[in-house]
């Protein structure tokens, strides 16, 4: 059993379990609530990864005498039972083994754990022997990260690095369950969106749902010309990821039209040949903006099986999950919408204790003057946020020194914001309204402030348009001026 990394850290946090657990009448529950602290402190360390909510609820249950079973953690915590015993458990005692260094399960976890801390707490100088020694990290770094992984694009699902933001995850998983099920997930550009899809469709396919992900920037200029075209490629591949054999031709009638046609192919064939509910994720709906006569179709169309799952129970297998980047500004009637029905995310920027956490699983311990510099030149984009831990970490360079030249040409967000400007200069009307906005805050067209928010360069409060960050309000007024 090893316990190489950070002991004034583990000893101050377990400090503060024992006055936590002072408060406690019954010192069996001090006792496990200091195993639950050593366990929680421990996986961090050991492998990067912190515990999340059910998986905490999993680990003190376990140390109880009288403990529950699954089923009854999933009943009480709104989880499958299945999702529990298959994928939550087994994650977490594979965590806990290679943090202890043993195999862990239900009925040594206890001992192990006693064990470890006993030990742990004996070390009185950590630092005296080789191996301790060449564990000291240095100044800024707590420990070599367990796997640096690119900042672009979706967090992989295994990933230590994914942060979990409150609830919303958990409400997500919750609400695939229902039967008349619409999610909508709105944010800028590289906030998480796909990320959070993802997941989502890993709950879903926990539960034995079927898993259906389409991306729409993928539909090509063609199939965005006309709505019978994207319709007929929104249902083959919709199809094709089922794994069924696509019947299009002999459900499509071109007298009936492309709503009518997609409407009968879903309900006839292919929800018709699921014996499990499906979820239908839809990544970059805003690509359809940009083409009305298609978005204004396919969203009524969506709509219009929003309504159905109501009354008719083939259409309760259909789960919808779509996110887009824009708001929307294209003309729809209320009653024909489907951005004002069913559960709405907006995903927020990180906080300051989930940007810590993030650093820490990076191997890195950001200064308070680290945090609040890096808080406020990115306001917390999570993009920006992991940019900067991944270099810091990767470069072996304390984040502050990284910060210094972070709005010149040569620091670390170089690309990103030469990016950034790219988009500008493709759109002088953007370029020319957010060349405003560094001024003063002021309220803009309703489709530019749209467009500049999806970018992450704005946000819109009480109607008017400001800078979202000291980066860009500092990168865009040398280059505007």
């Amino acid at each position: 059993m090893r316990y190489t990394n950070h002991s004034n850290i583990f000893k101050a946090n377990l400090k503060e379990a024992d006055l936590t657990g002072a408060n406690l009448d019954e010192a069996k529950m001090k006792n496990i609530e200091k195993l639950v602290e050593f366990a929680l402190q421990l996986v961090a360390t050991e492998t990067g990864v912190s515990l999340n909510y059910i998986q905490k609820v999993i680990l003190r249950n376990s140390l109880l005498e009288n403990k529950k079973t699954y089923a009854k953690l999933a009943l009480e915590n709104k989880y499958s039972e299945s999702y529990i015993k298959f994928s939550v458990a087994p994650k977490l005692w594979q965590l806990l083994s290679v943090a202890l260094g043993e195999k862990v399960n239900k009925t040594n976890l206890a001992a192990l754990l006693e064990q470890g801390l006993e030990k742990f707490t004996s070390f009185d100088n950590p630092q005296t022997t080789d191996e301790t020694t060449a564990a000291i990290p240095t100044a800024g770094f707590l420990r070599e990260p367990v796997l640096l992984e690119s900042p672009s694009g979706q967090v992989p699902l295994a990933s230590s690095l994914y942060i979990e933001r409150s609830t919303i995850e958990q409400t997500c998983y919750q609400e695939i369950l229902q039967p008349h099920a619409f999610i909508r997930i709105f944010a800028p550009r590289k906030m998480g969106k796909t990320s959070l899809i993802a997941r989502i469709l890993d709950y879903g396919s926990s539960q034995n749902y079927h898993t259906v992900r389409l991306c729409l920037y993928h539909a090509g200029t063609q199939v965005l010309a006309e709505s019978s075209r994207f319709l007929r490629w929104f249902c083959a591949n919709v199809t094709q990821q089922l794994g069924l054999e696509s019947r299009l031709n002999d459900y499509w009638d071109e007298d009936m039209g492309a709503l009518i046609n997609s409407t009968i192919y879903f309900q006839g064939y292919l929800l018709k040949e699921l014996s499990n509910p499906m979820v239908l994720a839809l990544d970059g709906v805003d690509q359809l903006f940009e083409y009305p006569e298609v978005a204004s179709d396919f969203f009524v169309l969506l709509r219009s099986w929003y309504e159905e799952t109501k009354d008719i129970a083939v259409w309760q297998k259909l789960r919808v999950v779509m996110a887009h980047a824009v708001e929307v500004y294209i003309p729809l009637p209320t009653h024909r919408s489907p951005f004002n029905v069913g559960l709405a995310i907006e995903l927020p920027s990180f906080n300051e204790e989930q940007v810590q956490d993030l650093a820490e699983r990076h191997g890195l311990q950001l200064t308070k003057r680290e945090l609040e510099q890096l808080m406020k030149l990115t306001d917390g984009f999570p993009y920006l946020i992991r940019l900067a831990l991944y270099q810091s970490a990767r470069l072996k360079i304390p984040v502050q020194t990284l910060l210094q030249d972070a709005m010149r040409n040569t620091g670390i967000y170089q690309q990103h914001l030469q990016y950034q400007l790219w988009n500008l200069q493709q759109h002088p009307k953007l370029a020319d309204a957010f060349g405003q906005v560094l001024t003063a805050p002021i309220e803009l067209e309703i489709e530019v402030a749209f467009k500049l928010k999806s970018l992450g360069l704005v946000h819109i409060i009480d109607g008017q348009a400001t800078v979202s960050c000291e980066l860009y309000r500092e990168y865009f007024r040398n280059y505007f001026s």
